[in-house]
């Protein structure tokens, strides 16, 4: 898992700061990127991971997540297989949605068809083949497919162009009145290539600041 000294995180926070002023003012107060890559995990196990979390608080995703796996005592993370063979009530007993049960047959049934690749068939795969492969599950839209990307497979030039953090970074970091459309975004982030995916982390953090600046503001005594 790379920390914030790793060559690529520190060549990307160079490069984004020598793009332009406001990028300048923004890696320097941020500091170093810590953008985090789990490579470890496969694929498939990211994916349900994503879907648990969809939708609700980190805390209560994180103790259904913890009840999903105590279904399968002896597994670090179950193989498609077995959750295939689980029954719907078991799954609905642990805090999955009916929805999000459906939707984690579906990956799982993808994994064990193939249609997700592991780690190592990722590697020859590129971004944007992989993100049609992926979509085609039921339940696994683009951002979830950007996030595996990104923290899983650590792909250095992915911005999620739908997220309202990117979008929301994008607008304080430039000042502007609204956020950019995600088509705005994508024209603008062009030239950030090839590391898009250090600019998306130094936006949320942008976002982040931002808010607790009017947090402050708002809680100062007049």
């Amino acid at each position: 898992m790379p920390s914030s000294e790793s060559p690529d995180l520190v060549a990307a926070a160079a490069f984004l700061a020598a793009s332009d002023a406001d990028w300048a003012r923004l890696v320097a107060a941020t500091g170093p990127c810590g953008l985090s890559v789990n490579r470890t995990r496969e694929p498939y196990e990211a994916l349900v991971r994503s879907i648990a979390f969809q939708q609700i608080h980190g805390r209560a995703a994180e103790a259904i997540l913890g009840r999903f796996l105590d279904l399968y005592p002896g597994a670090d993370f179950p193989a498609p297989e077995s959750v295939l063979a689980s029954e719907s009530s078991l799954l609905r007993a642990v805090g999955f949605s009916g929805s999000k049960i459906a939707a984690i047959r579906a990956v799982a049934l993808a994994a064990a068809d193939g249609i997700i690749p592991t780690r190592s068939e990722a590697a020859s795969l590129d971004d944007e083949l992989l993100i049609e492969r992926l979509v085609s599950i039921r339940g696994v839209g683009r951002w979830t497919v950007e996030m595996l990307l990104m923290f899983t497979l650590g792909r250095p030039d992915i911005l999620p162009v739908d997220d309202f953090g990117v979008r929301e970074g994008w607008r304080v970091l430039k000042g502007l009145p609204r956020q950019p459309t995600p088509g705005e975004l994508a024209d603008a982030t062009r030239p950030l290539s090839p590391w898009r995916s250090a600019a998306s982390w130094y936006l949320w953090r942008a976002a982040d600041a931002d808010r607790e600046r009017q947090r402050a503001a708002k809680n100062r005594p007049t």
